[in-house]
């Protein structure tokens, strides 16, 4: 499957956090091509792995996405909402979303009280999730027996592509960077490597790491690769937490091997790869930090993907960027071999 396909497809399907299943499912087929074995974990992580006689290895990225649950049915029909994962209430108002129900799948949009009906105190005011609802367009006796309290609602996908190859869609906030694995999956096909390779397509990220957590523990690898999303440069924004669009990110920092991070930059070198650095001098609040601390310790490395907009339905990035990333992580994971371990610590 072509990147841009699988991308238009990926991040259409559900996957709030705790619900991946539909998401998980699909990622699964999508690398079944490329692995010897794909299985699904009982939280809905995706490992394929592609075996080999060389170290462990753990390259992650999550499949789970922000969203939002009903909170409460109103006198009128129209849903209350609240959080799952760090959904900003600012971005809501004018949205479409996708109402799970019982049985069906409801399209519904993001209403607020009118500014015209507002005291001028309130007008003052960000929105919040109190002061929004979801309009159905469906008296409350036919609401409830559509919707339940606890249902997930999603913003609603449009794969837009702008000019110069940049992308703008829901859910690039991680399974853009599945799509990366997915594209190092595939090019590894006529490429040695000695490495064990357990590409996992992580749950329950936006929570706290816990498909990484998990996963871990359960394959024990070696050395680990975390794939997250940066911000990249967008007007007001300081430019020292900013990075460009156009190319990968490398992070240094307590949770990242500094061996791990040397290799990756000499990989990137090698093959004429682009690749930025920034720094994370605590945690990275990303899976590398949960996967760096399991069992023992997995030395780990992360890459990040520039994204504008992140936690909105119009996460933008730059596709170039993103084919790199699968080619950069190819050839790094082509490169592992036992010399790593020996030399990790020298």
């Amino acid at each position: 499957m072509k990147t841009d396909e699988f991308l238009r497809q990926v991040t259409a399907l559900p996957g709030v956090t705790g619900n991946e299943r539909a998401a998980a499912e699909f990622i699964a087929k999508a690398f079944e091509p490329y692995a010897d074995e794909v299985e699904i974990t009982p939280l809905n992580s995706v490992i394929a792995r592609k075996k080999g006689n060389g170290p462990k290895v753990m390259i992650c990225a999550h499949l789970d996405e922000i969203g939002m649950m009903v909170s409460k049915i109103e006198m009128d029909g129209s849903l209350r909402l609240q959080s799952v994962g760090g959904v900003d209430p600012r971005v809501l108002p004018g949205m479409r979303v996708k109402v799970y129900g019982k049985d069906e799948v409801l399209m519904g949009v993001v209403g607020a009280t009118p500014p015209h009906l507002m005291k001028e105190a309130d007008r003052k005011n960000n929105y919040t999730f109190e002061t929004l609802f979801v309009d159905l367009g469906l008296p409350a006796c036919e609401v409830e027996k559509k919707v339940r309290i606890g249902d997930n609602v999603c913003f609603e996908s449009r794969y837009v592509e702008l000019k110069n190859g940049r992308v703008s869609t829901k859910t690039v906030d991680d399974r853009g960077c599945v799509a990366i694995m997915l594209r190092a999956a595939q090019r590894l096909q006529k490429m040695h490597h000695e490495a064990d390779l357990y590409f996992v397509a992580t749950c329950q990220e936006e929570i706290g790491s816990y498909g990484a957590m998990t996963a871990g523990f359960q394959l024990d690898p070696d050395f680990g690769v975390a794939f997250d999303v940066c911000h990249a440069e967008t007007p007001g924004a300081p430019r020292m937490y900013t990075s460009k669009i156009d190319s990968l990110v490398t992070s240094k920092g307590p949770f990242l091997h500094p061996y791990l991070v040397k290799k990756l930059e000499e990989a990137a070198k090698e093959n004429n790869v682009q690749l930025q650095v920034s720094i994370d001098p605590r945690w990275t609040s990303t899976d590398a930090d949960d996967l760096s601390l399991v069992r023992n310790g997995v030395p780990t490395v992360l890459l990040s993907l520039p994204l504008k907009y992140m936690h909105t339905n119009v996460e933008t990035f730059d596709m170039h960027a993103l084919e790199e990333g699968g080619r950069l992580l190819a050839h790094y994971l082509s490169a592992m071999d036992a010399s790593w371990e020996e030399e990790l610590w020298n």
